[in-house]
């Protein structure tokens, strides 16, 4: 794996305003046509994501000095092009707009011969530990990222979903598993993306991997909860929302544009 990184100076301490990584895509990046898939990408970009974190001093090495743990609200995702199991990737990311209490980190793939495949922006807000609370972002904690005004998408923000009406009965249940829980003992947000993609009809689950989709995160789903995924079709777009087991609580929307 070679790993590229882009140092700059600011008041004396290392900092970094861009990160490359490139990967090989391996057998579990790819699905039945061995292509990569969505879950492929959503993993090598929060891999490459804590990566940064971790070097920079805010990562998931250093909760328990820092007390601070990065939380994710929002994928957005377009892909132009996919490629199959073996070929070389180049995966860049950084951080782009910084608000009070939400901060964007945007993403570029490019196949071996320097083509761009896909496109990703992803709002992140940070939580205190100790408080168990989000808590603002100050400029300790975002100098050594040094942000960008790069942003891959028009919008510099991620405009938040509009949750529409449930209009069908749950098409999908689950039970979340030992197996879905991450590092701060919620559901893995990818986990999220594959239980959506469950509740999809199979007329639209069958056309293939969503080139252009979103999620949504509003609660995180712990261990041993049951959550009820409805589809609903608006126009060109099918969400899939989850809710708690009486669905009097929003856990998560996901949102395919085919």
């Amino acid at each position: 794996m070679l790993i590229k990184y882009l140092f700059l100076q600011h008041s004396n301490k290392k900092t970094m305003a861009i990160i490359e990584k490139k990967y090989q895509v391996d057998i579990f990046n790819v699905g039945n046509f061995n292509l990569l898939t969505n879950h492929g990408i959503l993993d090598l970009l929060e891999s490459i994501a804590c990566f940064h974190s971790d070097i920079v001093g805010y990562g998931i090495n250093q909760i328990e000095k820092t007390h601070l743990t990065w939380v994710l609200l929002h994928w957005k995702v377009h892909v132009f092009k996919r490629i199959g199991y073996g070929k070389t990737i180049n995966v860049k990311t950084w951080a782009s707009y910084v608000g009070k209490f939400s901060t964007l980190r945007d993403f570029e793939i490019c196949d071996e011969n320097g083509e761009l495949i896909c496109i990703a922006s992803s709002k992140w807000s940070l939580i205190d530990i100790s408080k168990k609370s989000i808590t603002r972002i100050t400029p300790e904690v975002i100098l050594p990222y040094e942000p960008e005004e790069k942003s891959v998408f028009e919008q510099k923000d991620i405009p938040k979903i509009k949750v529409p009406e449930l209009s069908t009965l749950c098409t999908y249940s689950f039970k979340v598993r030992r197996k879905d829980i991450d590092v701060n003992k919620h559901m893995h947000n990818i986990c999220y993306l594959d239980y959506a993609c469950e509740a999809l009809p199979d007329e639209i689950y069958n056309l293939g991997e969503c080139n252009d989709f979103e999620i949504m995160y509003k609660s995180g789903a712990k261990l041993g909860n049951m959550v009820n995924c409805h589809y609903v079709h608006e126009e060109n777009s099918h969400f899939v929302i989850m809710k708690n087991e009486d669905n009097t609580h929003l856990h998560a929307v996901a949102k395919f544009n085919y």
